[in-house]
């Protein structure tokens, strides 16, 4: 275990010497390249999710589209501030988030997608997200305290796909059987 270190005019001169290196101490504890690639891979990730819902919100179509629609409004704004945040974190660790639309899909861990059908669009999206929360989940216990900070944005972004995830499965598990009834018999 490390010392616990007391010596005030010791951090503040490893402060003045290293202040180019903005947030990023002594004490910063993962692979700092990795963890600015993964972060990317992210940002990747939550471009290409946008992207999705965005399509799903303009394409939706039929008698039920227009509550389904929203929701995929809503998730498109929740993918993008998480777009946001991690581009922000990538700057503060001194890496540049790459938004090359050559690349992102290549870098993405989820999948475009360009169903028509209101029940093929949702479960899509839900496989999306459940691939989001598996990666997510282990980027997080990979930094550990290792970078307590972006552990926490990903612990964020986690619990905001798990949500997204559970919005889903239970459009899923509704739509069918509210088809079922305007359908005539």
């Amino acid at each position: 275990m490390a010392e616990f270190l007391m010596d005030i005019q010791t951090l503040r001169d490893r402060a003045r010497a290293e202040i180019g290196k903005g947030p990023v101490t002594a004490a910063y504890g993962a692979d700092l390249p990795r963890v600015i690639e993964v972060c990317n891979e992210a940002l990747a990730t939550e471009i290409v999710c946008v992207l999705r819902y965005k399509r799903h919100y303009y394409t939706a179509t039929g008698i039920l589209a227009e509550p389904v629609a929203r929701e995929f409004l809503e998730h498109a704004a929740d993918e993008q501030r998480h777009a946001d945040l991690l581009a922000n974190r990538i700057s503060q660790l001194g890496g540049d988030p790459d938004f090359d639309p050559a690349r992102l899909s290549t870098r993405a861990h989820t999948q475009y997608d360009a169903s028509l059908d209101l029940i093929e669009m949702i479960k899509e999206d839900l496989i999306a997200e459940r691939v989001a929360i598996a990666s997510y989940t282990e980027i997080a216990q990979w930094l550990g305290d290792g970078d307590p900070t972006t552990r926490r944005l990903f612990e964020e972004l986690l619990a905001d796909e798990e949500d997204h995830a559970d919005d889903l499965a239970n459009l899923l598990e509704r739509l069918p059987r509210e088809i079922a009834a305007i359908r005539p018999a």
